[in-house]
């Protein structure tokens, strides 16, 4: 395994990989593209991203770019139960709790 793939793997484990967060509003959708060693690098991938959204009629586009652990890589909104959320669906730049106590500190 070449170094820079055992660099990334430790990054992504440890949380500071940077991930390309793209929210679109039709579908209402969350994906995420990564990881990425550095920030620049993933502003660098992020045109070819958009594109290939775009040329599927997504609508709506929000970038973020961010180092995070994403549970998920696609995150449709409109498969979500209406009882999965406390009031209304969270903001479309914030993915949901996955934690299924959320707030609780998990006991060992």
């Amino acid at each position: 395994m070449p170094l820079e793939d055992i660099a990334l793997t430790l990054l992504e484990k440890l949380g500071l990989a940077w991930w390309i967060e793209v929210t679109t509003t039709v579908p209402h959708c969350t994906y995420f593209f990564g990881p990425f060693a550095s920030k620049s690098e993933a502003e660098s991938c992020q045109s070819g991203y958009l594109e290939d959204l775009e040329d599927e009629g997504a609508t709506g586009i929000t970038v973020n770019i961010k180092r995070c652990q994403p549970k998920e890589l696609t995150i449709l909104w409109e498969e979500r139960p209406a009882e999965s959320f406390k009031s209304a669906p969270p903001p479309t730049n914030t993915p949901p709790s996955r934690s299924p106590n959320p707030g609780r500190i998990p006991q060992n």
